[in-house]
């Protein structure tokens, strides 16, 4: 690889890391379901986490609510990871869920479901 590509991608790189910082330097990231777990293990970690882990899951639990759709167990569980994850990461909550879930710096917020992003 040239020295000239090798520089570019080190700037891109750069500008990416300072895009994806709030103003006042966090990242911004969301906790989403891994894509890669099969669903009878998201749907234990879904369950504990609008159960006994606390998060609100009340946006995807009837079909007029704005997170409902898709009414699948992985777009479900990504909502409810992440709404336990904004709520209690800055009490020492992690985005792990036995290893159904991850860290994303894209917003997974579509239509009129948005995913919430806490400081």
């Amino acid at each position: 690889m040239s020295s000239a590509l090798q520089k570019s991608l080190l700037v891109l790189d750069l500008l990416l890391i300072l895009a994806l910082q709030t103003s006042d330097g966090q990242y911004v990231e969301w906790c989403i379901a891994d894509e890669q777990t099969p669903d009878d293990e998201l749907q234990t970690a879904l369950d504990w986490a609008c159960g006994k882990g606390g998060a609100d899951c009340s946006k995807i639990q009837a079909a007029h609510q704005p997170c409902f759709l898709p009414n699948t167990i992985r777009d479900h569980a990504s909502f409810a990871f992440n709404n336990y994850y904004q709520k209690f990461k800055n009490k020492g909550a992690t985005c792990y869920f036995n290893a159904a879930a991850m860290i994303t710096d894209l917003d997974p917020s579509h239509n009129s479901c948005k995913f919430e992003y806490l400081r």
